[in-house]
């Protein structure tokens, strides 16, 4: 366990957490692998996701499953158990009409909603794969290039859009011969379409539950995609057996009193990226909570409605990503009623997709701690779209940002030695059989022992002490040498460089590839640049060009240098802040919302030659 500092015991204590045990099973093999397991048996979980409907329909069918603010006033519609297992056992039934196959499944094209949640039951009771698309696929990119591929890959029998005339550029692009378009809202105009509230009343039989008991373990719950470095969406198969197992190994590790206040959450990630749809949603129905739909993002002009949320809603878990915590901190910082509900019935807030940077988890507990008086513990998990997502979880109390705990219950992470890091590989029943309709990368993402091959990798806190737990140290393709012959390990050195430059940086591109010096291509985070220079109506061109914003990057990434003593495989010999966001058509932007390395680089190859041209341009920061 860990060792507490005297510096550590007097600082206030950590919000109480009944955490599971870390007994961790350690095989160390004669080649240098090694195999992490928890000694804790996984315990039995559901045998598919809509069995929690039908549960809490039938125990407390007058409590709120799910809420979304609607209408011109975006008051909160609520919708209770009792009420969501009758409409979706109507939409079961309209979907069994519709003689829908299991081999075509219900793409969902727009965001969350509550429409959205209930026909994903629907499609699951019906045994039909439910394949939710990013919105951006449809309504950013100018090419729709990734949303016809999937539509390709899957064949769909049924897409469903929220607001038809938002998507007709996007059907348009589509083949939609033989397919049932589904509209909440407005019809689309041009595309024959059939109305939600209409399929939602059609009566049932007893061919709803004839089809919810031929459900079994192995029956594909969705389909959800992942980009990767290939920039094509891959369609991975979720199992019932995978998403049930999964949100029963992320419950297991801080089991709740019975006696605890209900569940509330409030949340805004993407349910076609498995974080949102998979990590989050599934825990929060299958232990009977409360879901209020973020309609917010963590961006400038959007975090507003966020803000608005958290002082109706006190929820008893938060997630975010570090940009989020950001905003909420400032906003905290400047508001003791929004801290003080935000804090109320919190026991954990989990953070994802990026560190956390040092300064900002700071920010966070002393906002804690002048309201509640305690510490609130910061959580994060990882794993990916094949593994249900998460796999591992810092399930203890920890100080310590960056980590990416231990593997959960029914979970064996293997360890294989490369350089000074592991690659990392995990076996276990949260992990997918494959690739809907691509067999040659699914027999391409295993190992000959069956372990998945992530792709990432990670250190030991202390070696000689597995139970401290691991450290993501980024993604094995994207590290590279220098002409020194110095390796450079991206990931790391990214998100070192990211918080070393907080707030205003967001994200970046780390060069150095045949070169003899690292280099950064660097996003702005716009909002706390035009905090920083004191207007916040400034344009990305002025706000990548004034002396504040230059000043604040140059002397966050000196820091960094002279913290790492000048190490070549660490420091930063330039830099050069970019307008041009990431692009979805260029496939520099995931459809996790996530940096393509290899592709940003290859996409901004005339930067990368700018950043490095002697004498340096006017726009390049060179770094002492």
């Amino acid at each position: 366990m860990e060792t507490m500092t005297a510096a550590a015991l007097q600082k206030p204590a950590f919000r109480k957490i009944n955490w599971m045990k870390r007994d961790i099973a350690v095989e160390r093999r004669p080649d240098g692998v090694i195999v992490l397991k928890s000694r804790v048996p996984l315990q039995p979980y559901a045998r598919y996701i809509p069995e929690a409907l039908a549960r809490w329909a039938k125990e407390r069918p007058d409590h709120v499953w799910l809420a979304q603010r609607r209408g011109p006033e975006r008051q909160w519609l609520k919708v209770s158990y009792g009420e969501a297992k009758r409409t979706v056992d109507g939409l079961t039934q309209a979907l069994l009409d519709l003689n829908v196959t299991g081999e075509r499944p219900v793409a969902i094209l727009s965001g969350n909603s509550i429409e959205h949640a209930l026909m994903t039951q629907a499609a699951m009771q019906a045994r039909i794969p439910a394949a939710p698309v990013s919105p951006a696929y449809s309504l950013m990119s100018q090419d729709h290039a990734k949303l016809k591929y999937i539509f390709d890959l899957i064949r769909p029998a049924v897409v469903m859009v929220q607001d038809g005339p938002m998507f007709e550029k996007a059907l348009a692009a589509l083949d939609l011969d033989g397919v049932t378009v589904v509209h909440v809202q407005r019809p689309p105009a041009a595309v024959p379409s059939l109305a939600y509230a209409d399929l939602a009343a059609t009566p049932v039989t007893a061919a709803v539950e004839a089809s919810i008991a031929r459900i079994t373990p192995q029956t594909i719950g969705k389909l959800l995609f992942t980009s990767g470095s290939t920039g094509m969406p891959k369609a991975v198969i979720n199992t019932q057996q995978m998403m049930c197992a999964n949100a029963a190994m992320m419950m297991q590790t801080r089991p709740r009193d019975p006696d605890s206040v209900d569940s509330v959450f409030l949340d805004w990630m993407p349910w076609n990226h498995t974080m949102g749809g998979n990590a989050l949603f599934n825990p929060v129905l299958i232990e009977g909570g409360t879901l209020y739909i973020d309609d917010g993002r963590p961006v400038p002009g959007q975090f507003d409605e966020t803000l608005r949320n958290l002082r109706e809603v006190s929820p008893t878990y938060y997630a975010n990503v570090p940009a989020g915590y950001a905003a909420l901190a400032s906003a905290m910082e400047k508001d003791d009623e929004l801290c003080r509900g935000f804090f109320r019935k919190l026991g954990l807030m989990a953070y994802g997709g990026a560190r956390l940077p040092d300064d900002l988890y700071d920010r966070m507990q002393a906002l804690a701690v002048r309201t509640t008086g305690e510490r609130i513990v910061f959580y994060t998990g990882w794993g990916a779209t094949e593994t249900a997502p998460t796999a591992t979880g810092t399930y203890w109390d920890t100080e310590r940002v960056g980590l990416i705990g231990l593997p959960f219950p029914g979970v064996e992470l293997k360890l294989v030695p490369v350089g000074p890091k592991y690659e990392l590989r995990l076996r276990g029943v949260n992990v997918t059989p494959g690739y809907f309709g691509r067999p040659d990368l699914t027999a391409a993402a295993f190992d000959d022992e069956g372990f998945y091959c992530i792709g990432d990798a990670a250190v030991f806190v202390d070696p000689d002490d597995p139970v401290q737990g691991l450290i993501f140290s980024g993604r094995i393709v994207e590290d590279f040498k220098l002409t020194t012959g110095t390796f450079v390990q991206v990931g790391a050195l990214r998100t070192d460089a990211i918080a070393a430059a907080s707030p205003v940086v967001q994200d970046a591109l780390v060069t150095g590839q045949d070169r003899d010096a690292i280099g950064l291509l660097i996003w702005p985070n716009l909002d706390a640049c035009r905090r920083l220079i004191g207007d916040m109506t400034a344009t990305m061109d002025s706000v990548i060009a004034h002396p504040a914003v230059i000043a604040r990057v140059r002397d966050g990434l000196q820091a960094h240098n002279t913290a790492v003593n000048c190490a070549s495989s660490l420091r930063i010999a330039r830099a050069m802040l970019m307008a041009e966001p990431p692009s979805i058509d260029g496939n520099e932007l995931t459809d996790k919302g996530y940096i393509n390395q290899r592709a940003g680089l290859e996409r901004r190859a005339a930067l990368v030659e700018r950043l490095y041209a002697d004498p340096p341009a006017a726009d390049v920061l060179v770094i002492s």
